[in-house]
């Protein structure tokens, strides 16, 4: 493994655990074997550790959702949220140092001053919601989900509650495995057209 490659990994699981500001450089160094100078020589700051790794999450999570958003399916609508809804909630638990990250206040208070750290997370969001909009728009076309419902606000809603389960996960707040039938079913009640 590359050096550059070797740092991107440990830092990620210092940030995931400690969080950006807990983490100090000496820990990355003792934890990699590189000097710290090389460490900067590589990134130039902690910032730009911190950056590389959401652009990597940015570079290796949303192809992984892209390929799955263009799989051929021959599912309804709502059988493509619901599908929808497990694969992001197995994508957070297989990369869940990624989702930690993502999951800190910390990229959110850089993105209020840092335009790359703002697109990243602009970036990353939005293939996420354009994911489950595009299930929901399928379903209006199909005829599975309400045509009335605006499909962009459905999927921010949707996808919001989606991603609070990994935050309860994440937390140790709630069994998120029981709580998933209940999950699904209140996405198709809240889609569903009942007017069929």
């Amino acid at each position: 493994m590359k050096k550059k490659d070797a740092i991107i990994q440990a830092a990620t699981f210092l940030f995931s655990r400690k969080g950006y500001k807990d983490t100090a450089m000496g820990e990355l160094s003792k934890m990699t074997g590189v000097a710290e100078g090389t460490i900067f020589y590589h990134f130039k700051s902690k910032q730009g550790i911190f950056l590389a790794i959401l652009g990597s999450l940015k570079e290796d999570i949303l192809p992984e959702f892209e390929r799955y958003q263009n799989a051929e399916s021959e599912k309804t609508g709502l059988d493509m949220v619901e599908e929808t809804i497990s694969f992001y909630l197995y994508m957070a638990k297989s990369r869940a140092d990624l989702f930690a990250i993502l999951h800190q206040r910390y990229p959110y208070e850089l993105a209020e001053n840092n335009p790359e750290c703002r697109d990243i997370l602009e970036a990353i969001y939005n293939c996420f919601v354009d994911i489950f909009e595009s299930a929901i728009a399928g379903g209006q076309e199909d005829g599975t989900i309400d045509p009335d419902l605006t499909a962009r606000k459905s999927a921010l809603i949707v996808f919001s509650m989606v991603d609070s389960m990994v935050r309860f996960r994440m937390n140790n707040l709630y069994d998120v495995g029981a709580l998933y039938k209940e999950l699904i079913d209140s996405c198709r009640r809240m889609l569903e057209n009942r007017k069929r």
